[in-house]
Order: C-alpha cells, then sequence, then structure tokens
C-alpha cells in the first residue's frame, strides 16, 4: 500500500530521501513525503498528486506483486497503473473511480483548457490500461462506461458502513461548548470545502435565527479551505448556533454523530453530484442511527426517500432546509424511527463486511480472468 503524507502514520525512514516504510497490521505500507491539505490553492494540489503518481510509479516497476489497485482521487492515481502496463508488466490493473474527472472540477468553475484536457485524456488512459474498474455510485459507473471500452467489467461497490465503530450504542450527552441540554444538534463532519455548500447551511442557520429557534444547533466538525470564510460569515451575522470544532479522531467522531440529532448530506447544488459521489459521511449516519437531512437529489436522496431514513429538501431553499430541522427538533419519535430505519438499511446494504466480500470477489474475478484461470465458486 502506497500513501502520501497525510496519513498520520509513523513509519521508520529508508534509505532513500522522502519515502517511509514499515509494517501496518501486515499490511507492508510506502509512505511519500508529499503533504497535502485542503488549503492548498488547485496548482498545489495538482503538483502534488502529479508528483505522487510519479512516485508510485517508480514502486511499481521494482516491486513485486499480483495485482495492481489504484483508488483516485487523485485522477494521478491510475499513472502506476498506465505506466506498468506500457513497460510488459503481466499483472491485472482494478482502477476504483472515487470521483468522475474532469466532469466535476469543471463543474465546480475550472476553466483552464490545458488542465481540463489533461485530466479528460489520462482518465481516458486509465480506463482503457484498466482490466476492470470499480465505481462508488452509479453516476460514477456510468461515467466510466461513457469512455471505456465495449466490454470493460464495471462493479458498483460504495463506500461502507462501519457497523461496529458507528453505532447507536454510543448515544450520550454532547459535552461541546455551546450545547446545552435540551438542544437539537445536526452535525456536518468532514472536510470543509467549495464542493461541499456549506454556506446553504449558515443560510438555514440565520433562517432558524429569525425565527428565534435558539434550541437547533449546527456542529461543524473538521477542517478545510472555505472554513475561515464559514467562521467569519457565522461571527458577522451572530449566528451563535453554529458551532466549529477541529477534526478529532474517528473514534471520538463516532461518538459525536451517534449522539447528534441529525446528520447533515449537503453538497454544492452541482448536476454532477447528484449520482456521482459517495459521500462517506451518509453511511457513518446511518450506522449510528441518526436521520438524515439531505439537500440535493441524487441516488443518496433516493436511498433516504425509499427507506425513510431522513429527510430530502431542495438545493438552495434555506426556508425548506429550516423547516425539516423544526419537524425533526419537535418530534423524537420519529427521528427515532428514521434511525432505526438507517440502521436497518446499513446493515442490510452498506455493511463493510459484506461490501468487503464483494469487493474480494471482484478482484479474484479479475484475477484468475487475467491468468486465464477459471474464477472459484463459493
Amino acid at each position: 500500500m502506497v500513501c502520501g503524507k497525510t496519513s498520520k502514520i509513523n513509519l521508520p525512514p529508508t534509505s532513500e530521501k522522502g519515502i517511509f516504510r514499515g509494517n501496518i497490521d501486515g499490511i507492508d505500507v510506502i509512505q511519500l513525503d508529499l503533504p497535502y491539505s485542503n488549503y492548498d490553492g488547485f496548482i498545489k494540489r495538482a503538483w502534488t498528486f502529479v508528483r505522487f503518481g510519479w512516485g508510485c510509479v517508480r514502486i511499481a516497476l521494482r516491486e513485486k506483486y499480483d495485482l495492481i489497485f489504484a483508488t483516485s482521487t487523485p485522477l494521478t492515481a491510475g499513472i502506476p497503473g498506465i505506466i506498468a502496463k506500457l513497460c510488459g508488466k503481466k499483472v491485472p490493473f482494478v482502477f476504483e473511480v472515487r470521483d468522475l474527472w474532469p466532469e466535476l472540477p469543471k463543474a465546480l468553475g475550472l476553466k483552464n483548457p490545458i488542465l481540463l484536457a489533461g485530466m479528460s485524456a489520462l482518465e481516458w488512459a486509465s480506463y482503457r490500461a484498466a482490466d476492470a474498474c470499480i465505481g462508488l455510485s452509479p453516476g460514477i459507473c456510468e461515467g466510466i462506461k461513457r469512455r471505456s471500452p465495449a466490454k470493460q467489467k464495471i462493479e458498483m461497490i460504495p463506500n461502507g458502513c462501519d457497523l461496529d465503530l458507528f453505532n447507536p450504542k454510543f448515544r450520550e450527552n454532547l459535552d461541546v461548548p455551546g450545547v446545552v441540554p435540551g438542544d437539537f444538534v445536526a452535525v456536518f463532519p468532514g472536510a470543509h470545502g467549495l464542493a461541499n455548500g456549506l454556506p446553504a447551511v449558515l443560510d438555514a442557520a440565520a433562517e432558524l435565527k429569525k425565527r428565534a429557534r435558539t434550541n437547533i444547533k449546527f456542529l461543524f466538525v473538521g477542517d478545510g479551505k472555505v472554513k475561515p470564510e464559514l467562521q467569519a460569515r457565522a461571527a458577522q451575522e451572530n449566528l451563535d448556533n453554529c458551532i466549529f470544532l477541529n477534526p478529532v479522531s474517528k473514534y471520538e467522531l463516532s461518538k459525536i454523530i451517534a449522539s447528534a440529532g441529525a446528520g447533515l448530506m449537503v453538497l454544492k447544488n452541482v448536476p454532477a453530484f447528484y449520482y456521482g459521489t459517495s459521500p462517506n459521511k451518509f453511511f457513518d449516519y446511518i450506522a449510528s442511527g441518526i436521520p438524515v437531512l439531505n439537500n440535493y437529489p441524487g441516488w443518496l436522496a433516493d436511498n433516504i426517500t425509499q427507506a425513510a431514513c431522513g429527510k430530502v429538501v431542495p438545493p438552495d431553499n434555506p426556508i425548506a432546509f429550516a423547516d425539516a430541522l423544526e419537524k425533526l427538533a419537535g418530534n423524537p419519535e420519529l427521528c427515532r424511527i428514521y434511525g432505526e430505519h438507517g440502521r436497518q438499511l446499513a446493515e442490510a446494504e452498506f455493511s463493510r463486511d459484506r461490501l468487503s466480500e464483494q469487493f474480494v470477489r471482484f478482484i479474484e474475478q479479475t484475477q484468475s480472468t487475467h491468468s486465464g484461470k477459471k474464477t472459484p465458486q463459493n
């Protein structure tokens, strides 16, 4: 496994500058000294991605292994598989696509034709070099299909639920400054970036402030490029119903989510997101047994509606957003039912154990097809 420096692990250095290596839980992990931050500008992040891709190429060409598995973002994660194929490495290459590039950057406002063309070419080459592809959502799988060879093997395997770590049993009273007993807390954990559409949450906070609903609080947990702007706006508009916390450990986060009144599933109103994303937080919410409040259409909204595990409101509609929160805050029994339905959905459809078995079968089938052997029947 090859990763960047953002991963918070402590591995011993190797004889090569900027490369660390060690064994973690039986996995041989190689870490490249490439720090990454959501605060970085687009050009800096792109350059980090390129350096990561080429660093992985050096490793892919000299190590012994049975299969190359690359997961994006970044899209440059596909470069090692492409180069290994061109250099005659006789191993299968499986490419997992977590975001569609250049569709999403373009939808978010990137206009540089050279960068967009480069992304498009790299996407095209990655799909064609791969022996099989995995997409994390229906829209991603359709995007792969549009640009892949006709008989490309494509499997949808979304992000999943860690049913042990995220669990209703961790529910307790929230010990957070600004939250008092009786408050209904809507939580948003994760990156505070341009794509997350968090200004819509502050719009709803302002609407609830007008209604004097001081018992409904918004809890933001994490960091990112737009966080300072969100904090500045909240201070300027006296939105004391918005509380910002720094990133916490996964274990601490699981307790916060389980103890919240609802989980916020928000994104910027970009049609490419509707069926083209698979955010981890959604799966953490339903595993934790809390209602989900979603503000954009798409496959997750469809799941929420069909499973009756939360509420879906139109994009860019702070009044509907505030109305939904008021309804949840005033109806504990409805929240309990939504939470139970969410946990049932998590166990039935998105258990990480279930999805990992699907992943292993797909990898084994790809390996068997590549080697010309018959796939074992389980």
